[in-house]
């Protein structure tokens, strides 16, 4: 077995220089970085994660950090975390209970020990357990030096000052060396993992290629991380984790809001349309509007606007002048929007509305995650102002979300409500990249001529038989001026209209429509037939739920398990699949919304087991719950 070792100079001398450490293979691991909001701790994360990406393993991630820029140091509410998961197989989690913890201060490992399975590493950062530091997080006594972390393998490093030790001779002041001391960190868990550098050093490249000296600095800090894990007498493992075995292709490690955005930019090309995003700058969706903004070659227009009520305006604006309209929010904004995207029901356009949800109510936890807005979705509107709700099950899957939003908006001519939420958004996984020619087709045909038997007239709304939508006539298109507005309009003719009868019609109309949306039958998930037990989820609660079922299956209690994508309509075939089972269970990051729906709509007594904590489930705890329902099912 061979290592990279390094020069002098900083250089990668190759994988010639045998190690002197055991090498040890792994199906999975489970790592946390946490440390204070200014150690670094998600870009820590980030590149560590990237470096496993390259080296094939499946990935599941969960950041984790407060709500201010900079939260007051050392202290439990300031503490930042990032876990990823990775294995040389198929995994659908960030991970319970991490196998190795990086503490970078006593606040990282008193907010995170409780987390840590028997046996985990901890890899503290000794610089930081001061006297000041420990009686901040209320540690009379350094952990350190008594046995209260005596069920854990506890390596000290002095994170801090080895660090600053190793660029002495560098030109760097004593902060700057200080701030390197993640890249030490990633350094060493890279040598312990096993994980490739050479991009690590391309990003550190760029991102300082104004800061030559930072560059070195922080390069620098990242070898003697490694060569100390080489080195030192503290780390006699090396571990692997080989490749997963995944479908042929190119994929790369991508977030939830990045698939989103790229999502929105493939269904503009497949559709022909411009996309534009009207957005108002909101945690945790302000990412969107950052991606899109790069992908004005392909037809892509972004508008930071100066509220959230502009955002929607000028995105609905957008959809009447023949573009692909969309807003990005969280829930606060939602609320904001509501009196717009009635307009845009009434109107009868193409609008997509990304909802990022987070917990609430009102500015709540606004890093934290939550899938308590499927209500406002739904119902959030006044007047009977029905439209689409789908949402997305993971990172990779925002893509698809997207794309199937912007489908079912220029199709049925309806404001689509995408729900995804802080979980999916920032968290990642391998993606696989999709051939553009296998994308739905999402070709829009504009009204171009007038449509009335007399060939002179257009009428704004004659409807498509099939789909119930009215014609999308761009604005300045010869022949088919037309009034369009809040104020309710006479069937086909579209003139204003007041008649009790014609109002009637039309919101049955505007009803009908949103039911008649075809979308696909959902499929269930129960490997041999023989469950009692259905487990109903929708959005992110995918992974934990499926993670859930996986270990009871292997078990041997066989359970079901079917995800929601369309929330509005439901799946046509919903009812009866309900209805096979002895007990559906819907789990939620609420307080029963889908389940109250599901109740109210196919009187079935379905069991919500539900929790507010701002956290995704864990597959633990609700592995935990299906097993006692199937034992009494």
């Amino acid at each position: 077995m061979s290592t990279t070792a390094w020069y002098d100079d900083g250089q990668p001398a190759g994988d010639a220089v045998p190690t002197t450490k055991q090498i040890r293979q792994l199906d999975r691991v489970v790592i946390r970085f946490a440390g204070d909001s200014g150690d670094g701790m998600q870009l820590t994360g980030d590149r560590f994660t990237s470096e496993t990406a390259q080296l094939g393993n499946d990935i599941s991630t969960l950041p984790n950090f407060p709500a201010e820029i900079r939260a007051p140091a050392g202290t439990l509410p300031g503490v930042s975390s990032f876990q990823v998961h990775f294995a040389d197989y198929d995994i659908l989690t960030p991970g319970d209970a991490p196998n190795v913890l990086v503490a970078m201060n006593p606040a990282a490992l008193k907010a995170n020990l409780a987390d840590l399975r028997r046996g985990a590493d901890i890899i503290v950062n000794t610089d930081e357990f001061t006297k000041r530091n420990l009686t901040k997080v209320g540690y009379a006594v350094s952990p350190l030096e008594d046995d209260s972390l005596a069920g854990f393998v506890v390596h000290p490093v002095a994170l801090t000052s080895m660090t600053v030790g190793a660029l002495a001779e560098l030109n760097v002041g004593k902060k700057d060396a200080e701030r390197a001391k993640n890249m030490f960190a990633l350094g060493l868990l890279s040598w312990m993992y096993s994980r490739p550098y050479e991009s690590t050093l391309r990003f550190l490249e760029r991102k300082f290629v104004k800061r030559p000296d930072l560059v070195a600095a922080n390069i620098a800090a990242f070898r003697a991380g490694w060569n100390y894990g080489e080195t030192t007498d503290s780390f006699a493992v090396r571990y692997e984790v080989k490749p997963a075995a995944m479908r042929p292709g190119t994929y790369r490690n991508i977030t939830g809001n990045a698939a989103l955005s790229l999502g929105l930019v493939a269904a503009g090309v497949r559709s022909g349309l411009p996309v534009f995003l009207g957005a108002y700058p909101i945690t945790p969706a302000s990412d969107i509007l950052h991606e899109l903004s790069k992908h004005k070659s392909l037809g892509v227009v972004t508008m930071q606007a100066e509220d959230e009520i502009a955002a929607v305006g000028a995105a609905l604006g957008a959809s009447y002048g023949g573009a692909l309209g969309v807003t990005t929010t969280s829930g606060p904004g939602v609320a904001l929007k509501s009196e717009t995207i009635s307009l845009a029901v009434a109107l009868e356009l193409p609008l997509v509305i990304v909802d990022v949800q987070r917990a609430g109510p009102s500015t709540g936890l606004p890093t934290k995650t939550e899938q308590a807005d499927l209500n406002i979705a739904l119902h959030g509107r006044h007047g009977e102002a029905p439209l689409a709700v789908i949402a997305a099950k993971s990172p990779s899957d925002c893509f698809h979300a997207a794309l199937e939003a912007a489908r079912i908006a220029v199709t049925y001519r309806t404001p689509v409500i995408l729900l995804s939420d802080n979980y999916v958004a920032n968290g990642s996984e391998p993606w696989l990249l999709p051939d553009v020619a296998d994308l739905p087709d999402l070709h829009v045909d504009f009204a171009t001529t007038p449509n009335h038997d007399d060939g002179t007239t257009f009428l704004p709304y004659l409807r498509d038989p099939d789909t119930l939508a009215r014609p999308w006539a761009v604005p300045g298109t010869p022949g088919l001026e037309h009034r369009i507005g809040g104020l309710e309009k006479a069937d086909k003719t579209g003139d204003i209209s007041y008649d009790p009868a014609n109002h009637d019609f039309m919101v049955r109309t505007r009803a009908a429509r949103i039911d008649a949306i075809d979308v696909d039958d959902i499929d269930v998930d129960d490997p041999d037939g023989t469950a009692r037990v259905l487990v109903l989820g929708w959005g992110s609660t995918y992974g934990p739920i499926g993670a859930a079922c996986r270990g009871l299956r292997h078990r041997g209690l066989p359970i079901a398990q079917a995800h929601l994508r369309h929330l509005n309509p439901l799946p046509a075939n919903l009812g009866d699949i309900l209805t096979t089972y002895d007990r559906v269970v819907i789990p939620e990051m609420n307080l029963g919304q889908l389940a109250q729906v599901i109740r109210a709509r196919y009187l079935i007594d379905a069991i919500a087991y539900n929790q507010v904590r701002g956290l995704p489930f864990t597959a633990a705890e609700l592995e935990t719950i299906l097993e006692e329902v199937c034992k009494n099912a």
